[in-house]
């Protein structure tokens, strides 16, 4: 079978006072939707645009105040964004960031929003990277629309699961192979993976592999404890860990990964192994090898890998 063909596109961002902390407007070149950003600071600024007084959906997002290791999210909709997303961000003392998404030329309905309101509920679900601070999940399915309507949606959606990691919120994005589907045995979940690990001096053990951007631990690994080392950028995230039952005691005055977590970067998850700051592009190895994450990274590039 032939893959799908991938092409490039233009996403476009616009400053609206040209900081780069104030209210921004995304959209992708010839899609008539647009996406309104803004921080708690800059939502005056958001709720006094145009396009806010449209129909369109909204999107409250944060860090979740009953577990630090994921985020939330409220998804609402409204034939006036304008009048609905102020009481919505009012009752919730949780976002940090508030997301409208509507269109240049005003041409959602009632009927369009609220399927689109459904599409990103079902979609957040199933992705699991975020708590829903929603108190109903309703289904795409019985939100009926006409055929064409709802192609168009669909195509409307697509754009906008593209814009949404650009501007800092990947609710929709699935959590990576590794990390998601635990009832697999690892060795199926990695089959088609580079898998790389940590061989400490101290015994400790760790694999690995990376997928989308994201750096997966494999349950099984090992991590140190109480080495002593002051310089520990990611103490607090490691803490979070344990008090979330990802890491539980283990022997040898270690912990262990009982569940594989996905880290953001490959040094993100060598410090918390390791209990100190480390260079996780020289830390990790290719398995089986002494070819580091970095030259595993530069061979990539040099062969034309795709994603190096």
């Amino acid at each position: 079978m032939t893959p799908p063909e991938t092409f490039g596109r233009t996403i476009q961002l616009f400053l609206v006072d040209g900081s780069p902390n104030g209210l921004m407007i995304a959209s992708i070149h010839g899609w008539t939707g647009a996406v309104l950003v803004a921080s708690q600071s800059t939502f005056g600024a958001l709720t006094a645009r145009p396009e806010v007084d449209r129909t369109g959906v909204y999107i409250l997002y944060g860090p979740d105040p009953d577990d630090a290791l994921k985020m939330r999210a409220y998804i609402g909709e409204a034939d006036s964004v304008k009048s609905r997303v102020g009481t919505s961000a009012g009752e919730r003392g949780f976002w940090e960031t508030a997301v409208v998404v509507t269109t240049s030329d005003d041409a959602l309905t009632k009927g369009h929003v609220r399927y689109l309101e459904a599409r990103l509920i079902e979609t957040a679900r199933a992705a699991g990277r975020v708590t829903l601070d929603n108190g109903q999940e309703p289904s795409a399915e019985k939100r009926r629309l006409p055929e064409a309507d709802r192609a168009n949606m669909e195509a409307f959606f697509a754009n906008l699961k593209t814009v949404l990691p650009v501007v800092g919120l990947d609710l929709l994005k699935p959590r990576p192979r590794a990390a998601a589907r635990v009832e697999t045995p690892v060795e199926q979940r990695t089959a088609h993976e580079v898998i790389f690990e940590i061989r400490h001096k101290s015994g400790v053990k760790a694999q690995a592999v990376e997928e989308d951007g994201e750096f997966v631990v494999l349950e099984g690994a090992e991590a140190l404890k109480d080495t002593g080392f002051v310089q520990q950028s990611y103490g607090e995230l490691k803490a979070e860990l344990i008090a979330q039952g990802v890491l539980t005691p283990a022997v040898s005055g270690r912990y262990m990964f009982v569940k594989p977590y996905a880290f953001k970067s490959p040094s993100a998850a060598a410090a918390v192994i390791l209990d100190r700051n480390s260079n996780g592009r020289t830390e990790w190895k290719v398995k089986g090898s002494k070819q580091t994450y970095h030259e595993w990274q530069q061979s990539r590039i040099t062969a034309g890998g795709v994603g190096a």
